[in-house]
């Protein structure tokens, strides 16, 4: 009957393991086997010491007990299958000893605690975050669960009763404790409970493919394969216009679009809805969650997989019907804001902004659909290589009476280059900031120098819109000029520019020493160039842009120059974004509250009267905040906070 039983699940089990690996060879290519000691790392943190899920400590330790558990009683598997045939079969080695019984015993416990605590906060507790997630399914997989360790102790308690115990009962204490509640003991329940044991161990088995308990087995696998340098940078897409038309690839239209790692992504989702809390669009009521974004993806996937698998088994041609408006709204597509933060809370290395901006590469490039005023946006870059449309020429006016040199063809290189960005060259507010970094790079004596009208948009914005090939274009074009200046080393204001040279125009030829201001400043600072900031009184609070901190890790510098600083309750990593990454900045906020308005009521919650930023993105949209929701903050780049410690 074992035989039977174990033929069965395993045969079960195997073949939907067969559907869901033709699933993700059906995928395209990715590169992820470079840097194989981090991902090593990345299991042991991730995966084995639950990093991530320790960041919430109730929810961490219902999942921390229920994983650890299954790994240490795993050999109690084996165990309990070896018992079906010979009452008396033992592990060898550990088999008996003291230890393993009082590992078995304690760790069985734990996992039922989890278990508990697991029903705790989803029945009672219930955070919001687990609205839309397949609560039922959940607890029949919780419920499997409690089966199996409470089948185990009772399985254990009732062959101390018997004593049949291989190890003192006092090592289990436990399963010695329930132990008088066989009496004597009966050998039919021992093998009842046996058996119950393993026939709810196999049909879990049997489940757990086809469930979204799938991440039991995928969890590991994503967070190995997860990318393993900077957060801020996106995967290219090579575009050559003159290759054959079925090798040209313009983003996700069909699940056949989608690649390996983001079928492996859908596998992984635990449905926890950390990415929804997080999510700065979803918190003001806008239509996207990155949980059901992921989920609406899987379901797709597993309901038109199958049928493009078999057509091409079949030497067939199969037309899939498009992942949006099928499985994903349009509105979903375009709310997002590619802040990452959705990407930093999912404990499973969920890749959610790679999945959005695939979407929207193939609603841009192939089908010409994105809201109405981003058609601007993308009219501006090509016709003038900045989102604002403003001549090249004008490009330096913002300089106009400080002590600037525009490096010009064939001029030496200067030690840094200071890449202004266009919210800089051609938005007031922003001005002031780059105008007081130039105030302190000269006192520091720094060796820099503009590129004027040669500096194009970095393309940042296109290609977070999904306009691939546009950005590829001006990203060549920069690192042309670049090279041909001979420029090695690159100051940027904007993180978004910061975040575009320093990790993405790598992929285009493009290696420079690439520096955010505040990193520069401070060391300046360090170094006795410049005079430690003062604020006389001041109360700041800092606002952590999106691609300096959580995409780029840098959070100690920019308040190392705001002195006298309060924060925010979000901050640092899970810093609330401004609203205008994603190039939202360029589109309306038609649905829920405005982003930035949230943020700004944030700050002026502190007490503070000075809202520090550091990026040109953030100063633009929460002034405006200040204006919307009628809050007296002055809001200030940092370069501005310490360029009036000059005077």
């Amino acid at each position: 009957m074992l035989v039977a039983a174990l033929a069965v699940s395993v045969g079960v089990f195997a073949r939907r393991t067969r559907l869901l690996a033709a699933l993700v060879r059906m995928g395209r290519p990715v590169a992820r086997t470079d840097h194989v000691a981090t991902r090593v790392r990345n299991e042991a943190v991730i995966v084995l010491a639950q990093r991530k899920l320790f960041q919430r400590l109730a929810p961490g330790l219902m999942h921390a007990f229920i994983f650890w558990g299954f790994l240490v009683l795993f050999p109690t598997i084996v165990h309990a299958m070896g018992a079906l045939i010979d009452p008396d079969f033992a592990l060898p080695v550990i088999g008996g000893t003291r230890w393993f019984a009082l590992v078995v015993d304690v760790f069985a416990t734990l996992v039922a605690v989890g278990v508990g605590l697991a029903f705790f906060i989803r029945k009672l507790v219930r955070p919001k975050r687990f609205e839309g997630s397949h609560l039922r399914e959940a607890d029949f997989i919780l419920l499997a669960i409690l089966g199996i360790v409470a089948t185990l102790l009772l399985w254990n308690a009732d062959r101390i009763a018997l004593g049949l115990n291989e190890a003192p009962a006092a090592w289990s204490p436990v399963a010695n404790l329930l132990s008088g509640l066989f009496g004597r003991g009966s050998e039919a329940t021992e093998r009842a409970l046996v058996w119950a044991h393993v026939l709810i161990i196999l049909g879990f088995l049997t489940y757990i493919p086809h469930s979204k308990h799938l991440h039991i087995v995928t969890a590991a696998i994503n967070v190995f394969f997860g990318k393993t340098g900077p957060r801020g940078r996106l995967e290219p897409l090579r575009i050559d216009l003159e290759a054959p038309e079925e090798e040209i690839r313009f983003g996700a239209a069909t699940v056949s679009d989608l690649t390996w790692k983001e079928v492996v992504d859908l596998y992984s989702c635990t449905e926890c809805g950390r990415c929804q809390d997080a999510c700065p669009a979803s918190f003001t009521g806008k239509a996207l969650s990155p949980k059901l974004l992921i989920m609406d993806l899987r379901d797709h996937l597993f309901e038109e997989g199958p049928n493009v698998l078999s057509a091409r088994a079949g030497g067939e041609d199969h037309e899939s019907p498009p992942l949006v408006p099928t499985a994903v709204t349009d509105e979903v597509v375009w709310d997002c804001v590619t802040c990452g933060a959705c990407v930093r809370e999912c404990p499973v290395s969920i890749e959610h902004i790679d999945h959005i901006v695939d979407l929207r590469r193939n609603l841009v490039m192939a089908e010409s659909r994105f809201p109405q005023e981003a058609g601007a946006l993308l009219r501006n870059l090509e016709s003038s290589s900045n989102p604002w449309g403003q001549p090249q020429a004008q490009r330096a006016a913002w300089a106009d009476g400080l002590e600037v040199r525009v490096l010009e063809p064939g001029e030496s290189a200067p030690e840094y280059l200071f890449w202004v960005g266009c919210a800089a060259s051609f938005d007031d507010r922003a001005r002031n900031g780059a105008r007081a970094l130039v105030r302190l790079l000269n006192s520091a004596g720094i060796d820099f120098a503009i590129l004027g009208p040669r500096e194009l948009c970095t393309g940042d914005p296109a290609r977070r819109m999904g306009h691939e090939y546009l950005f590829q274009t001006l990203a060549e074009q920069n690192v042309e000029t670049l090279d041909g200046a001979g420029v090695r080393k690159i100051v940027a204001s904007c993180p978004h520019c910061f975040n575009t040279l320093a990790n993405e125009y790598p992929d285009y030829g493009g290696r420079f020493e690439v520096v955010h201001h505040t990193e520069l400043l401070a060391r300046l600072v360090r170094d006795g160039r410049l005079a430690p900031p003062r604020v006389d009184g001041r109360s700041v609070t800092y606002h952590d842009p999106c691609y300096l901190g959580r995409h780029n890790g840098i959070y100690d510098e920019p308040r190392s120059l705001v002195p006298s600083s309060v924060e925010m309750p979000r901050h640092g990593e899970r810093s609330f974004c401004c609203g205008a990454g994603g190039a939202r900045m360029w589109m309306e906020e038609r649905v829920g509250r405005q982003i930035a308005d949230v943020r700004v009521e944030e700050a002026a919650d502190t007490g503070a009267d000075t809202l520090a930023v550091a990026c040109p993105y953030c100063m633009i949209m929460l002034d405006d905040g200040t204006k919307s929701v009628g809050k007296d903050l002055d809001v200030k780049d940092v370069a501005q906070l310490m360029a009036e410690s000059l005077e």
